[in-house]
């Protein structure tokens, strides 16, 4: 047997060769389908007991791990749903590693990517709750901590989770600026200010991927190119009634400037959003099918040569937490799925995300619509990733190191420390914050949005009514309108305003009691009567109880500016237009307003 008939010998398994030696040997031993196979990148979920997923998943439409690695040939999948036990899941991880590696033919290991998982959010569309992970605030309290520096610490410790359990790409950072109030993505972008966004955002890439990316690095997939903060009327473009996005203060450029500092900062891949873009020069089609915006601006004029992956979703009818969710194919309803596949490709994108559908790649390639050389130039950037990450010689992770790593004391701690620095202060009438402990001790506290029994442990007695309390300690989430639907209730959307009902119910109690409010913002609430009635009104970005208590009671102390506007009126949010930062007539608190206090020796 000669050593191009023994495929450990083959030279691509060859770790001393060139990458590009490597890649090359590889590519010419591929067929059609294995081409087309590292094209599609899909959701999976791990079986009961960290086994490999057997049965086909009804809620998420998610096929059984067997068919997309045997028959599908894929390589490249999005774990869904939290991390709670980590042995469970890194077993897993090493048991579809050796899946891919010894029942296919040429043993192709598998990239393991993820949505955010180090924060509080849990929107199985956008991110999960930390779990076993260290827990920071969202992206939204790095902003408004403005450090650079705490932004790079929190994904190198992102990284080494992230490293220990297998995966190796991060579907983050989301760097959309936030120019319209209403959509219901901003929890996980970084603001409203461009300069603030693009200078965090080469922190992140860099704690993620290093100095440049290699087998200790994880990669990153900036999202959503060219900015996907500007959506009509404030509705998200997973759904067709939000299809549309706009652009009348003709601030295209303002939202393109993240992206830029992400390319500069060494981004491994770009992910464009669903929306189309209405009114400007380019095609009305989403941008993942929009040769102008993929090759033409993205690719040629930003000089980005990195993976394109699309956002999920794009060519297949589905069905997702019970909902129908038809492909978000905007602009390019009337294709069928087969020309849908083509029309991304000939825009420039690279890979297909949450799609399992390598037959129709192979379909055009066979019918001569789509050229092998096409094919190629995708599966080259696809290839060299996995080579430089190093998976092809260590596809594996250790169990036992991964136990130690994920949610260490040092990691749970650093996380802590981020979220009580993260609480933004906007009023503090007579300084009632920090509450002194030696006055408090004893007192009659009314509590909503937290675990009584914490509240206790801070020597004062939880009561049932405001009427017969001293103090009250709301913890409240900023408001939205709740949709229908199974995945569409997970999107925060409507008004930024507490109902009328809601409003009365809260000024009982701010009439009854000083009351402390803490406000969970994935959105900028309209929320004056609330800064007008409350004793004192911190907002937050993903937080515990304890540390909300901590800041209350003068354990720590808040350091957080806001990251964008908070209107004044939903009328000002109506009027404003969507793609204008800090456009909303009179807002209550602008940008970067944040109070501070002392602590006490």
């Amino acid at each position: 047997m000669t050593a191009q008939d023994n495929p450990k010998a083959w030279p691509y398994k060859d770790a001393s060769l060139p990458v590009d030696e490597r890649i090359e040997d590889l590519l010419v031993r591929m067929t059609t389908a294995e081409k087309a196979g590292l094209l599609f990148q899909d959701i999976i979920l791990m079986g009961p007991g960290g086994q490999l997923q057997s049965e086909h998943n009804p809620k998420f439409n998610v096929p059984p791990t067997n068919e997309v690695i045997g028959n599908k040939l894929m390589s490249h999948f999005n774990l869904l749903g939290p991390i709670t036990n980590v042995r469970e899941m890194v077993e897993w991880h090493n048991r579809l590693q050796k899946k891919a590696l010894e029942t296919t033919r040429l043993g192709i290991p598998v990239t393991l990517s993820s949505d955010p998982r180090n924060h509080f959010a849990d929107n199985a569309g956008t991110g999960f709750n930390a779990g076993a992970m260290s827990q920071w605030p969202e992206t939204l309290g790095l902003a408004a901590l403005r450090s650079s520096k705490l932004v790079e610490e929190f994904a190198s410790i992102a990284r080494q989770e992230y490293l220990a359990l297998g995966i190796r790409l991060a579907l983050h950072p989301q760097v959309d600026l936030t120019t319209e109030p209403r959509w219901s993505r901003i929890g996980k972008t970084m603001g409203e200010d461009a300069d603030l966004a693009s200078e965090l955002v080469g922190a992140y890439i860099r704690g993620f991927q290093g100095p440049e990316l290699g087998p200790s690095s994880v990669s990153t997939m900036t999202k959503h190119f060219p900015g996907g903060g500007p959506q009509k009327d404030g509705e998200d473009p997973h759904f067709a009634y939000g299809r549309e996005q706009v652009y009348p203060g003709n601030h295209f450029d303002y939202h393109m400037r993240p992206f830029k500092a992400a390319i500069a900062a060494g981004a491994s891949q770009m992910m464009p959003y669903y929306g189309m873009p209405v009114g400007t020069e380019y095609e009305e089609v989403g941008f993942a099918y929009n040769k102008g915006i993929i090759t033409d601006l993205l690719r040629e004029k930003l000089g980005f040569q990195g993976i394109v992956c699309t956002d999920w979703g794009l060519v297949t009818d589905s069905t997702i937490a019970g909902q129908d969710m038809p492909a978000r194919a905007w602009g390019a309803e009337h294709l069928s799925e087969v020309e849908r596949v083509q029309k991304i490709l000939d825009a420039g994108c690279d890979q297909f995300g949450g799609e399992s559908r390598p037959e129709l790649v192979v379909q055009l390639v066979e019918e001569g619509r789509v050229s092998v050389d096409r094919l190629d130039a995708s599966v080259r950037k696809l290839l060299r990733e996995k080579f430089v990450l190093g998976l092809f010689e260590n596809p594996f992770v250790d169990v036992d190191a991964a136990v130690a790593m994920v949610g260490n004391a040092e990691f749970l701690e650093k996380g802590l420390d981020a979220q009580h620095r993260a609480f933004t202060l906007l009023t503090n009438k007579d300084d009632i914050l920090p509450l002194d402990k030696n006055s408090t001790a004893g007192k009659k506290v009314y509590v909503e949005g937290m675990d009584a029994a914490l509240v206790s442990s801070r020597g004062v007695e939880v009561v049932k009514s405001p009427e017969e309390a001293d103090l009250a300690l709301l913890r409240l989430r900023a408001p939205f309108e709740a949709r229908p639907g199974g995945f569409e209730r997970m999107f925060h959307s409507g008004s930024l305003a507490f109902s009328a009902a809601e409003q009365e119910r809260q000024a009982a109690i701010y009439k009854a009691v000083p009351t402390i409010v803490d406000l969970y913002l994935d959105r900028p609430a309209v929320v004056p009567e609330v800064a007008a009635s409350a004793a004192a009104l911190m907002v937050s970005y993903g937080s515990s109880t304890r540390a909300f208590l901590d800041v209350a009671f003068g354990d720590a102390a808040p350091e957080g500016k806001l990251p964008f506007d908070l209107p004044s009126s939903m009328k000002a949010v109506e009027e404003s237009r969507s793609d204008v930062p800090y456009d909303t007539k009179d807002p209550v608190f602008r940008f970067g307003h944040g109070l501070r206090y002392k602590l006490s020796e």
